[in-house]
């Protein structure tokens, strides 16, 4: 004989079960990140690796300051300062090693930051064959002390009802 509490379901119950399953599922299928961790970097050597592979030739950040010329071949690419949502680490590793990967539409049709072939002009200076994995280490996580998170004004402001 079944007593009364037995027959009570629990609604939430069923939801989070749901929901852990649905997190499992999401969180096996973001497997290129799994087993994949690099030590951590130095801010201040990071610095200094922008520095020593000349960085500044396209790239101005925080006190660096751009020291391109008035060419294409040296664009000028500000990185760092206020942003509404952070690069991640790994976003900042592949534009290091594959800056080819991902290149704004403008950029490539302008070929302001690319070849004639929409290669990346940053791929002419064979970073990946100059550059230890620590001085990469380092290089982001100077990079990624140079933003800073900021929450996006809204363009409808309160009024009050």
């Amino acid at each position: 004989m079944k007593t009364e509490n037995e027959n009570v379901k629990c609604p939430g119950q069923q939801s989070v079960w749901a929901l852990f399953f649905a997190f499992t599922l999401f969180a096996a299928c973001q497997s290129e990140s799994r087993g994949f961790v690099l030590p951590e970097g130095d801010v201040a050597k990071g610095k200094q690796t922008f520095s020593d592979l000349n960085c500044s030739r396209c790239h101005s950040i925080g006190d660096i300051k751009w020291s391109g010329g008035e060419t294409d071949d040296d664009p000028h690419i500000k990185l760092g300062g206020e942003v509404t949502a952070l690069k991640t680490y790994g976003e900042l590793v592949t534009s290091v090693i594959n800056p080819s990967h991902k290149i704004s539409r403008q950029a490539e049709t302008k070929q302001i930051l690319t070849d004639t072939t929409g290669a990346s002009k940053m791929e002419v200076y064979h970073y990946n064959e100059i550059m230890t994995v620590q001085e990469l280490v380092d290089l982001v996580t100077f990079l990624q002390s140079e933003y800073k998170l900021v929450m996006p004004e809204n363009p409808y402001p309160y009024r009050g009802f």
